[in-house]
């Protein structure tokens, strides 16, 4: 008998990416699923491209800080409430899992209100504004970080793991060296700044790209914007704005990996077994939950960890030199990690509270 589930989460690709990841499973598992995200935001162009039924609702930010908009805002949220409450009365779901993002916010309320089990996920160590008020909603609360249980109701969470994009581990590094056109001598830095880029990591990495194309190739994943056309004919040297299907490839020719914090990524970067170099959002620029992932990683041996406010070309050079030094002793570290697959975990929560 085919079930129905809604999926949400929206407003950055990170509360969207681990929803596509259970994807393949639920359609293993006959589900019929519909996805309820803002009118326009991120998660309608990378849902619609999934060929997944799409509706979107009225969404408005929930902000710690003064702004004009928090007049208006909470407006923009009843109305996506009473929304999203006429598609599940149509859709009649057995189930939502949401990602979280304030999207969810409504969504949430309105499946606690027409009697759905309700899942909910937490991708960083610290639970986000959005997840926080979904918390009371929610029959279980998962999460990615141990540490994170420490935060949630005790009778409501569960320690999953991040949902992880089963397609990341069937990466080539044939394909990827035909992309690139690199020779297999040199070892492989990749570079991923987040979905944006990130200008002081771009700059670091460019100030000493002489000293580090002698002695890796390197592919820069920079932004949108961020191509430096006067370095486009460096031998060994590759940007891109942004890397979609070809990402698994490159993940497979990497040595290194040099990212930002997000959990998402990281986690991936725990299955892949992959070294990195993680340069976490400044607390100035977040709300500080790339720091405290970070630490988490850190702390367990699986990443070296350099502060934004530490980074310079020269710190970088020796973050890439000690890790690549060291590469065995993260591997092994990552290789003795418990093995937590998150897909898994969800989808099994999802049939056990969806019968």
């Amino acid at each position: 008998m085919t079930k129905k589930i809604i999926l949400t989460g929206g407003g950055t690709a990170g509360h969207v990416t681990p929803n596509i990841a259970l994807l393949p499973m639920l359609t293993a598992h006959r589900y019929d699923i519909l996805y309820i995200g803002s009118y326009n935001g991120i998660e309608k162009k990378l849902i619609t491209a999934e060929n997944i039924t799409y509706k979107g609702i009225s969404s408005g930010k929930l902000r710690r800080y003064f702004d004009l908009k928090n007049f208006t805002d909470p407006f923009r949220v009843i109305k996506g409430y009473f929304e999203a409450c006429s598609i599940i009365r149509d859709f009649k779901p057995d189930i939502v899992f949401s990602k979280g993002g304030f999207v969810s916010v409504p969504v949430v309320a309105a499946a606690r209100r027409h009697k759905i089990p309700v899942i909910i996920h937490e991708s960083d160590i610290s639970p986000g504004l959005a997840n926080k008020i979904c918390m009371r909603f929610a029959d279980k609360i998962c999460c990615s970080f141990p540490e994170t249980l420490d935060y949630l109701p005790k009778h409501k969470a569960v320690f999953t793991g991040s949902p992880i994009r089963s397609d990341l581990t069937s990466g080539s590094r044939s394909n990827a060296l035909r992309i690139t056109q690199f020779d297999n001598i040199k070892p492989v830095l990749l570079i991923i700044g987040g979905s944006l880029g990130s200008v002081k990591i771009n700059t670091a990495v460019r100030s000493e790209l002489d000293d580090l194309i002698k002695l890796y190739n390197i592919i820069h994943i920079c932004g949108k914007g961020n191509i430096d056309n006067d370095l486009l004919k460096i031998c060994g040297y590759i940007q891109y704005e942004y890397a979609g299907a070809e990402l698994k490839d490159l993940f497979a020719l990497a040595d290194i990996v040099i990212s930002r914090a997000g959990a998402n990524t990281i986690c991936e970067l725990l299955a892949l077994k992959k070294p990195n170099i993680l340069i976490p959002l400044s607390a100035a620029a977040s709300r500080g939950d790339q720091i405290l992932n970070a630490a988490s990683y850190e702390k367990r041996g699986f990443s070296y960890v350099l502060s934004e406010d530490a980074l310079s070309g020269k710190s970088l050079k020796a973050a890439v030199s000690e890790v690549y030094n060291n590469r065995k002793n993260y591997i092994n570290n990552m290789l003795n990690a418990p093995a937590v697959n998150g897909s898994e975990n969800i989808i099994k929560l999802i049939l056990e509270l969806s019968l």
